[in-house]
C-alpha cells in the first residue's frame, strides 16, 4: 500500500511516495499530480547498462509520452552535460524531467529546468545563474516539474539547492533561489539493491554528516533542528550497519531513505542551519574525482576532531557522542574495535562506524596526494560552509591542519 506524504511537515513540497514500486507510483502520479505528456529521462548510466529500469519506465510510462532519454552524468554535475540536457528539452518541449538515480542527475535536473526558464544555451550565459559576482539581477524559477527516484542517501533530492561544477575552471558553483527540487520523490528500496555497497554507504554516511554538522553547529540551532537529526541518526547508523551486514535487508534500506529525508529537514528550510568544514572542503574534493559521500567518510571525523581542539563545539559533540553510544549496533562496533566508550570522543565513534562500514578514510585512499592539498585548501577558503564552521576557517593554513590528519 503507497504512503503518499509530505517529505516535510512545514513545507508542501515535495511529496514522498514508498511502499509500491516506482512503476505503480509513476503510472499514478504522472498523470494525477502532473499532467504530463512529454517526459525527459535522466537515468544513471549503471542502472542502464546493468538492469531492465529503462524498459520498466517504458513499460510504465509509455513510449509515447517520453520524448527523450539522457543515460548517465558525471560525478559533480559538470555544465557541460546540464547544457546537452537543456538543448534536448528544450528542443522537444518536455514538461517534466524524470531523474532515476544519484544525486547527480538530480543537481543536473535542477540546474537545466533553472536553465530552460532563463535562456540558458552557453556556458557563459550558465555562468550568470550560480551565487557569486557574476549572477545576473533577474532569475526566473523554473516551470518544468521534476520527479527523482533516488538509489543512494545523499538526499539532493529534498532541497532546492544545487551544485555544478565548471569545466574549465573545475570549481563548483551553488545554485541556489529561485532553483527547485523535485515535486515529488519516490523511494523504491529493492531498486537500491542495484547500487554497489561502495555508493550506498558512503552516501548514507554523507546523511550522516548532515545530521552531525546540524547538531554540532553553533549557529542557527533550535530544538526541533536538534530533534529531527537525533531521530535521522536513530534512523541511519544502525540502518547502515545492516545494510553492510545484508545487502539484500530492504527494510533497513527504507529505514536509511527515511533516515536521510530527516536528515535533510534537519538542515534546511526557511531557518536552515549552518554546516561546516566536512560539507565546505569536501565541496572542493569532489571536482578532483572523489564522490559526494566519499568526501564525507574522509573528512568528518577529522573535522569533528578539530573542532573539538579548540574548543568550538565540545558541549554539543558529547550530546552527540551519548547519543551514539545509546545503540546496541554502535556498542557492538567499538568492542569488536577494541574501543573503550569512556575514552573515545565524537570524532573516534563516527570514524569507527565508517570503518566498518568499510569505507575509505584518507585522502590516499580516493586517489588524492600531497601536491593537490594547497589548492584544495585555497579553495576551500571561499566555501560558504568553512566560513559558517564551529571554528571558522578562514586562514589556509586552517585547511591544510585538517587536510594533513586525513591524508595517509
Amino acid at each position: 500500500m503507497e504512503t503518499l506524504r509530505t517529505a516535510f511537515a512545514d513545507r508542501p513540497r515535495p511529496l514522498l511516495s514508498y511502499g509500491v514500486t516506482f512503476e505503480k507510483a509513476l503510472q499514478k502520479h504522472i498523470s494525477d499530480l502532473f499532467h504530463a505528456s512529454r517526459i525527459y529521462i535522466i537515468c544513471s548510466g549503471s542502472l542502464a547498462r546493468n538492469t531492465d529500469v529503462l524498459d520498466r519506465l517504458n513499460h510504465a510510462i509509455g513510449k509515447d509520452r517520453i520524448v527523450g532519454t539522457r543515460v548517465g552524468m558525471k560525478s559533480h554535475t559538470y555544465w557541460s552535460e546540464i547544457l546537452e540536457i537543456v538543448n534536448e528539452a528544450r528542443s522537444a518541449n518536455v514538461d517534466l524531467i524524470l531523474t532515476v538515480g544519484a544525486g547527480s542527475l538530480t543537481d543536473g535536473a535542477k540546474v537545466a529546468a533553472l536553465s530552460l526558464s532563463n535562456n540558458i544555451h552557453t556556458s557563459s550565459d550558465l555562468s550568470t545563474l550560480p551565487t557569486g559576482p557574476n549572477q545576473r539581477q533577474e532569475i526566473h524559477p523554473p516551470k518544468i516539474p521534476i520527479i527523482s527516484i533516488p538509489t543512494t542517501l545523499s538526499a539532493g533530492e529534498y532541497s532546492h539547492f544545487a551544485g555544478g561544477t565548471n569545466d574549465t575552471t573545475h570549481q563548483k558553483h551553488s545554485f541556489q533561489a529561485p532553483t527547485k527540487g523535485p515535486e515529488l520523490v519516490i523511494l523504491d528500496p529493492a531498486l537500491t539493491t542495484t547500487t554497489p555497497d561502495s555508493i550506498w554507504l558512503s552516501t548514507g554516511v554523507r546523511a550522516v554528516d548532515h545530521c552531525v554538522e546540524t547538531f554540532a553547529a553553533v549557529k542557527g540551532n533550535s530544538e526541533k533542528k536538534d530533534r529531527l537529526a537525533l531521530h535521522a541518526l536513530g534512523l541511519l547508523v544502525p540502518g547502515l550497519l545492516r545494510c553492510k551486514a545484508e545487502r539484500g535487508d530492504t527494510e533497513a534500506r527504507l529505514q536509511c531513505q527515511l533516515g536521510s529525508v530527516d536528515a535533510m529537514a534537519a538542515c534546511s528550510g526557511g531557518d536552515a542551519v549552518e554546516l561546516g568544514a566536512s560539507h565546505g572542503i569536501g565541496h572542493q574534493l569532489g571536482p578532483v574525482g572523489v564522490g559526494h559521500g566519499e568526501t564525507s567518510c574522509v573528512l568528518l571525523p577529522a573535522v569533528c576532531k578539530f573542532n573539538a581542539r579548540y574548543g568550538a563545539n565540545v558541549e554539543r559533540q558529547e550530546r552527540l557522542k551519548e547519543f551514539l553510544l545509546g545503540m546496541r549496533e554502535v556498542e557492538e562496533v567499538l568492542g569488536r574495535r577494541g574501543l573503550d566508550r569512556e575514552q573515545v570522543d565524537l570524532g573516534d565513534v563516527m570514524d569507527a562506524v565508517i570503518r566498518e562500514l568499510g569505507m575509505p578514510r584518507s585522502l590516499r585512499e580516493v586517489g588524492l596526494g600531497r601536491e593537490l592539498l594547497d589548492e584544495l585548501a585555497e579553495k576551500s577558503l571561499h566555501d560558504r560552509w568553512c566560513k559558517s564552521n564551529p571554528v571558522p576557517l578562514t586562514e589556509k593554513s586552517q585547511v591544510l591542519e585538517i587536510l594533513e590528519t586525513v591524508l595517509e
